[in-house]
């Protein structure tokens, strides 16, 4: 038989009022009493009525997340990791997905009007400066995630930081041919990885060489080599494919995302060319399949960046605070069978 907040109340000696005021954490309770009745709660496992909470606490319990229409291993391990926080705090998770800055807007716009939502994960897309104000005012709060904002709360991966301990790695292995192949050119984490990758070479006394440079709208080809913002396999074969048509072909390659790396490697296979003597690969994320490719990689925590997130998220909308905070996790590098020294 299931428990009830009369059993609760029973078990911790006190009035059902008594027990409601300590599950929705109201502040006219004694810290004391409080404690009395939650260890009861916890002692007899039970467990509130969702509805009966958010319409205490007048709360819909639906946080939404827009982002772009992708599908890579990115954004499945980020949402996996939302997902679960969410469920500790009986929330639910909608995902809007939009396809070009106009249905940002639109979303924004109508989330405002209709308020169906408790708080938003903007995840891969920009918020403009101009409605940051009008959510402060209608108390709905926004979490950037992948990308960083002066006014509003971030979490995203240090991508600068990435790019440099990748390409570092590849040059204390003795390379000075390193080619960077990225998504595209206006991507925040080609942007940021690419500094990284220039920073590494400079402070070798290494010319950047403009040639050994690919993002994905560089190359002609299908338009599904333009999914996922670039980072794809066919991407990743098609720039190899170009880099390797090069009088002076690169020695080492730093792809920009683990699925890219894949095309990376399937091209200079099917050239004939030897992994990793002849040509050294390392990706970025550390997706599964990296390992079983034996792939030196530049992980990111996807999981733990959704988890941060949501954390971020349900601290603003149940304790309103209004300190904004930062969050940037590093990466770590994952060194396995595409990288030796030369």
């Amino acid at each position: 038989m299931a428990v009830t907040i009369y059993d609760v109340a029973k078990h911790a000696g006190v009035g059902v009022g008594t027990v409601s005021r300590a599950i929705n954490d109201s502040p006219n309770i004694r810290p004391e009493t409080k404690e009395i009745v939650l260890k009861a709660v916890a002692e007899l496992g039970f467990s509130p009525h969702a509805m009966a909470k958010r319409l205490a606490t007048k709360r819909m319990g639906i946080v939404a997340a827009i982002m772009p229409f992708y599908t890579g291993h990115f954004y499945h391990e980020l949402l996996r990791g939302i997902q679960q926080t969410l469920l500790k705090y009986e929330n639910d998770l909608i995902i809007h997905n939009v396809e070009k800055p106009s249905r940002v807007l639109s979303f924004l716009d109508r989330t405002l009007q209709e308020k169906r939502c408790d708080g938003i994960l903007a995840i891969s897309v920009d918020i403009p400066d101009s409605y940051i104000s009008k959510f402060v005012q209608a108390t709905l709060p926004i979490i950037v995630v992948d990308r960083s904002h002066d006014q509003l709360d971030c979490v995203l991966v240090d991508n600068e930081q990435g790019g440099y301990l990748a390409t570092r790695h590849l040059i204390e292995l003795g390379h000075k041919r390193i080619a960077m192949i990225s998504g595209a050119r206006h991507s925040l984490p080609t942007q940021k990885r690419y500094q990284g990758y220039l920073r590494a070479l400079a402070e070798s006394h290494l010319q950047a060489d403009d040639e050994l440079f690919m993002t994905t709208d560089m190359l002609s080809g299908s338009p599904e080599m333009q999914m996922n913002d670039g980072f794809n396999e066919q991407a990743g074969w098609r720039a190899m494919e170009e880099l390797l048509a090069k009088p002076n072909r690169p020695t080492a390659v730093f792809a920009s995302s683990d699925i890219q790396a894949l095309g990376v490697l399937k091209c200079a296979q099917e050239k004939g060319l030897k992994i990793p003597d002849e040509l050294a690969i390392i990706g970025f994320d550390d997706i599964e399949l990296s390992s079983y490719l034996s792939l030196t990689t530049m992980q990111q925590p996807m999981r733990e960046m959704g988890r941060l997130a949501a954390e971020t998220l349900m601290d603003k909308i149940e304790n309103q605070s209004e300190e904004v905070r930062h969050v940037i996790l590093r990466t770590r590098l994952v060194q396995r069978g595409s990288t030796v020294a030369l």
